[in-house]
């Protein structure tokens, strides 16, 4: 047979099998926008014409109807922005005005700025919400009350991405919002009027989504360097005025207590550390951006000086404070998937051992590694915990959601020793339950409890206990540390009535369902 390139060629070749002959230089080429498109702008390059952009387009109005977004389709949205970001409601309410139902937003994490949400939850624009992390607000209390067609769903950061990886979490349409980002695509996280140093929580949608649409308010020439997520994973770029308000990414305490109380529960859990032998040259850590969390880290700072230590690796959200440690040679680098303040979206660009991971490196229980592994000490927090130390970070004591999954059960199963801090006490009520009120973190996987009452070692790890049994550390058995805390507490647990309806599905990392929350009653 002839072909396109007018040679002749069999229809059959021996080992190598059928032929399929050479049709025309673009009939088999699928470009990531409008095949036609794609043709003219390669055939007006090729003949040295000036080729347009053909992914920038004009708006996000434009990009919904490229990308095909339709009544009942998935979209999905990073939170490095975190409370200061403008992408999730600019995308939403024009999704909205287009008078698109029954969408459902997989976001890596939604915060109080995201109130307009409940607002098309209620006129049918928003049917679910599946996500990794929220904050106490409107959009909380929305899920709590039932506000949504379907129960949302809670995954941890680890989850998430091997959801998406494995197609049970399908996006339809990705929206990036990039710092920094030119019309083909490229784009990163470190640059930019609105840069939130990292944008590991989008690599998953980048890779998986049918369609991707980066959103920037920072549109430079190609290439965008540093390349962070590379431009053939993307769709279509679209340029705004404002992603959003870098101020709103410290959002919550990033820096340490202040509080007498909570600065002795900071130094009883540096001592326990040490105690139990985990302060060695090699040794990682994480902490949560709390101010107790970070207070431990600098009193474990100050224990690793006076020994002579270097530690491999801080992980995990980054603050100031780990950069400091980073900076201060404590550390042999720092593995980021997500900035919370200046100070380490700053160090993300200029220190060459401040990397970048992905949430499937940091915490996918089913690829080949997760960094979680790898932890020596994670630095847990809790709106409850119970005598099997199941922990609860989802809801508090009356079943209003409060928070998610985000990284506790990927560290509290990974790390080699996993520390729950908390006061006993939160508005006069024990954290300390018989049972929580939403299992997030099973028990077998949290090590210890710090309280301003004591230490309470797992039964479980006995071989915790035979190493600091000669200690002078205050050791209570939980069951011990629950009464005293009671004994504390100005107020004791009303029972709360819930009706049947569920709100959220609360996912283990592996995709299970580990517990559920109910609508609360009246």
């Amino acid at each position: 047979m002839i072909n396109a390139a007018g040679r002749e060629i069999p229809e059959y070749i021996e080992t190598y099998g059928k032929v399929e002959p050479f049709t025309g230089a673009y009939t088999h080429i699928e470009g990531t926008y409008e095949k036609t498109a794609a043709h003219m702008a390669v055939t007006a390059f090729s003949k040295g014409t000036k080729q347009k952009e053909p992914k920038l387009l004009r708006s996000i109005e434009e990009a919904i109807d490229r990308t095909g977004l339709k009544d009942g389709m998935t979209v999905s949205f990073h939170h490095h922005m975190r409370n200061g970001d403008y992408v999730v409601n600019m995308v939403m309410e024009a999704i909205e005005k287009k008078g698109l139902k029954d969408i459902h937003i997989a976001a890596s994490g939604l915060f109080k700025c995201h109130e307009p949400l409940v607002r098309m939850a209620e006129n049918g624009t928003i049917r679910k919400i599946t996500l990794s992390t929220i904050s106490p607000g409107p959009l909380a209390k929305a899920i709590t009350h039932g506000k949504f067609k379907e129960p949302c769903v809670f995954q941890s950061h680890g989850g998430r991405p091997c959801a998406i990886e494995e197609g049970k979490l399908h996006i339809d349409v990705a929206f990036i919002s990039a710092p920094c980002c030119d019309a083909y695509g490229n784009m990163n996280g470190a640059v930019g009027k609105s840069a939130c140093g990292v944008l590991s929580y989008a690599y998953a949608d980048a890779q998986y989504a049918d369609k991707v649409v980066a959103v920037t308010d920072n549109l430079v020439p190609f290439p965008a360097c540093p390349i962070e997520i590379s431009q053939e994973k993307v769709d279509y770029v679209v340029e705004v005025e404002s992603i959003g308000d870098p101020n709103g990414i410290a959002f919550g305490p990033t820096k340490a207590t202040t509080d007498p109380e909570n600065l002795r529960i900071a130094h009883m859990t540096a001592q326990l550390i040490d105690k139990a032998g985990y302060i060695e040259n090699g040794m990682s850590l994480q902490t949560g951006a709390g101010g107790t969390s970070i207070a431990v880290a600098a009193e474990v700072g100050e224990i690793m000086k006076a020994k002579g230590v270097k530690g491999s690796f801080g992980s995990g959200g980054i603050t100031g404070y780990f950069v400091d440690m980073l900076e201060e040679g404590l550390f042999e680098g720092l593995l980021d998937t997500q900035s919370f303040d200046t100070q380490a979206i700053a160090s993300v660009s200029k220190n060459k051992n401040h990397q970048v991971m992905s949430a499937s490196q940091y915490a996918n229980p089913h690829n080949r590694g997760a960094l979680v592994n790898q932890l020596d000490v994670m630095i847990l927090g809790a709106t409850e915990i119970d005598v099997d130390f199941n922990v609860n970070v989802v809801t508090g004591f009356d079943g209003t959601i409060l928070s998610s999954s985000g990284g506790n059960q990927d560290c509290a199963a990974g790390a080699k020793l996993a520390i729950v801090v908390t006061n006993t006490l939160k508005k006069g009520l024990s954290v300390i339950r018989d049972a929580v009120t939403t299992v997030t973190t099973p028990g077998e996987t949290v090590d210890a409890l710090v309280t301003d009452l004591g230490i309470a070692i797992n039964p479980l790890r006995t071989d915790l206990l035979e190493e600091l049994k000669d200690t002078d550390l205050p050791l209570l058995t939980i069951e011990e540390m629950k009464n005293k805390a009671e004994e504390k507490a100005e107020f004791q647990h009303k029972p709360v009535e819930y009706t049947d309806d569920i709100v959220v599905v609360v996912e283990y990392r592996d995709g299970t369902v580990i517990d559920v929350v109910r609508k609360p009653a009246g």
